[in-house]
């Protein structure tokens, strides 16, 4: 084990030591875990506060300092514990569900130790194991949902190491923070997102899922690579005669209650998760805390680049919520009840794109346009099947379509693939769409108009059957229908909707239009009219 590369880059994030070859928790550490196994009766443990000073014991056996948590952890275990949870609740929590972690937690060393065996055999050596995935470092890491229960346990005792991090690391993912944030008269959305990882640990503890979930870094290389698609540029997304994907509009329901087998699009921080564990609570803090599971990855995950996108797929949805924001709240227990693909996945893929932050004029300029279609793009991208997928979709409609690859990329990577071959690919792969909204918009400050095109275009690239859109009553949005429709009756190819955007965009940086995209591309709100067009 010592020798592991890929353990050994993320054993410094982990609260287990490796000594000989083999994983453990430190005498007094295991002693501490043993006892909160047996229950209150030996551990004493029957309340928040009670629970909070286990923890520290715990930390103290660890090396870690009780400096290092945020003040007003132990108030906020005691609060939510002791008062907002109800009675009958709370003795439930401690007779059950911490003797249940704990008896995880004291699993954890066996569990990672038999993740990387399995991880070697189904994917080849130090290829999907646990490990430090950093920026510009592609890849996969694919574990069982008991391994991801066991290390949310480690986070909930906050027993993560947090001291020698800097930028380059992942954020921290004890639980310290979001239960010091916690009191009588604040956010009550706080106390929502406790509720929900209470659940979690709860259901868990009943039963534990048996499931698989990866989680894979991807990169669109800047430079041209014989190992996949590389990073587009203007030049490429204007000369592109792909043709635009199914695209619906849908002005109620949500993303993650989609029914369709689509990838549904996290409206990522660049760190993933951003505030789910902090005072956030938009769309991608409730991804997080209805999916406990994505947690993990930020264990683990650093923040994405430009080029990056990270998809996650398998992860099991636990809770029930309603609201948005300060409104959010917990409403009761999901079942899951979505398939499993052939490697023990769930068939739920979420794939978490970082939009520009305050883009304000920027977002116009070309290199704003490109960056974002580009992420767009990275997220909705499989690599493993592009090819193939655009040597059937050519074949099906008799043309060439230009895509930006190279021709000898596209042509050494499809060779000798017979038709009958790729459309046994394309029957596997092409009911797998997009399901998205208005990523990088609220307080990102995006335009909701050209970010639905974007991402439209990046869907359409990407060669997926469909993108669903929902506009979650935004007003800026309400002639996307009659857009989508337009557009559609005008048969237009992905390069040709990329420099209508283009020709938008420069006439709103050089202040010729100061009206919004929809209105610039439907001016007398006829089917038949032709745009405007920057020799105008």
């Amino acid at each position: 084990m010592e020798k592991r590369e890929d353990l050994n880059s993320i054993l410094p994030f982990l609260p287990l030591f490796l000594r000989s070859s083999t994983l453990f928790w430190p005498s007094k550490a295991l002693e501490a875990l043993k006892a909160l196994a047996l229950g209150p009766a030996v551990s004493r443990v029957r309340s928040g506060g009670v629970l909070f000073d286990a923890i520290l014991d715990l930390r103290d056996s660890l090396g870690l300092s009780s400096w290092e948590l945020t003040p007003r952890t132990a108030s906020g275990y005691a609060l939510f514990f002791d008062e907002m949870m109800s009675g009958m609740d709370s003795r439930v929590w401690f007779e059950e569900v911490v003797p249940g972690m704990a008896r995880l937690l004291l699993r954890l060393p066996s569990l990672l130790e038999a993740h990387y065996l399995k991880s070697d055999e189904m994917f080849g050596e130090g290829k999907a194991g646990l490990r430090f995935m950093g920026p510009q470092e592609p890849g996969l890491v694919f574990l069982n949902q008991e391994l991801i229960a066991a290390l949310l346990s480690c986070a909930m005792f906050c027993l993560f190491p947090t001291s020698d991090r800097d930028v380059r690391c992942p954020p921290i993912i004890n639980f310290d923070v979001l239960f010091a944030s916690l009191n009588r008269n604040g956010k009550h959305c706080q106390e929502q997102k406790v509720r929900c990882l209470v659940h979690f640990f709860e259901r868990i503890c009943l039963r534990m899922p048996t499931g698989y979930v990866s989680f894979e870094r991807k990169v669109l290389p800047r430079e041209s690579s014989d190992h996949g698609v590389t990073y587009p540029t203007s030049a490429n997304w204007s000369t592109s005669t792909v043709p635009l994907c199914s695209f619906e509009v849908f002005s109620s329901g949500s993303i993650e209650d989609q029914p369709h087998e689509a990838i549904e699009v996290d409206f990522a921080n660049e760190y993933l998760g951003g505030g789910a564990l902090k005072w956030g609570c938009v769309q991608e803090e409730i991804q997080f805390m209805i999916n406990p599971e994505l947690i993990v990855g930020m264990l683990f995950m650093a923040c994405m680049e430009d080029n990056e996108a990270i998809e996650i797929i398998g992860i099991e949805r636990f809770s029930c919520y309603m609201g948005y924001g300060s409104s959010f709240r917990f409403v009761g227990d999901y079942l899951d009840n979505k398939p499993y693909d052939s490697i023990g996945r769930r068939k739920t893929r979420i794939a978490a794109i970082d939009a520009l932050c305050s883009p304000r004029m920027w977002q116009y300029e070309v290199e704003g346009l490109v960056r974002e279609t580009n992420k767009a793009f990275c997220g909705f991208l499989d690599q493993s099947v592009y090819k193939r997928r655009l040597k059937w979709y050519a074949n099906s409609s008799n043309q060439e379509m230009s895509t930006g690859i190279s021709e000898n990329e596209n042509r050494s990577e499809v060779e000798g693939n017979s038709d009958s071959e790729s459309s046994q690919v394309m029957d596997s792969q092409d009911n797998v769409g997009i399901a998205t909204g208005n990523w990088g918009c609220g307080a990102f400050g995006g335009d909701p108009q050209i970010k639905s095109i974007i991402q439209w275009l990046a869907a359409s690239q990407a060669l997926r059957p469909f993108i669903h859109y929902y506009t979650f009553g935004e007003a800026a949005l309400q002639r996307l229908e009659e857009v989508r429709q337009w557009i559609l009756l005008h048969g237009w190819t992905v390069g040709d909707l990329w420099n209508m955007l283009v020709d938008y965009s420069d006439q709103r940086l050089n202040r010729k239009t100061h009206v919004g995209f929809f209105a610039w591309l439907l001016p007398c709100n006829k089917p038949n009219d032709v745009p405007h067009t920057s020799e105008e």
